[in-house]
């Protein structure tokens, strides 16, 4: 039994990255959704869709390589854990890595980018950073 889906789904992506593969599925939530979008309009992965099987959905998500073919992503860390949430206040989520990394922030609001969440003035549990 899975008790982390969300860390799964980031290993999942970052195993496919390690391996330049160019397409990785997920297992769907709402969550999981949100934080992949985000990625996607952070310019992280190229797109994503979201598969219906039945009742059972997936996400087929589609990575992004640069000229070189190394990953466009770093690093993609968890920070929040079921046995340790972090949170931070808007003040806390301003900037991740000078500005070059990103921050998937749970809110009030739903799922935001730090950026977003520190425009509305808005803090939450920190989900995971990429860079």
């Amino acid at each position: 039994m899975m008790t982390d889906i969300i860390a799964d789904s980031l290993t999942r992506v970052r195993n496919a990255a390690q391996r330049r593969l160019d397409v990785t599925t997920l297992l769907h939530s709402n969550n999981i959704e949100a934080i992949v979008s985000i990625l996607v309009d952070k310019g992280y992965l190229e797109s994503y869709k979201v598969k219906e099987d039945g009742n059972k959905k997936t996400i087929k998500v589609v990575l992004k390589y640069d000229d070189n073919g190394h990953s466009v992503i770093n690093e993609m860390k968890k920070i929040s854990k079921p046995g340790r949430r972090v949170h931070q206040g808007k003040d806390a989520i301003r900037t991740f890595k000078n500005g070059y990394g990103t921050l998937v922030v749970s809110t009030s609001q739903g799922v935001l980018p730090n950026d977003e969440a520190y425009k509305r003035g808005i803090g939450g549990e920190v989900i995971c950073s990429i860079w």
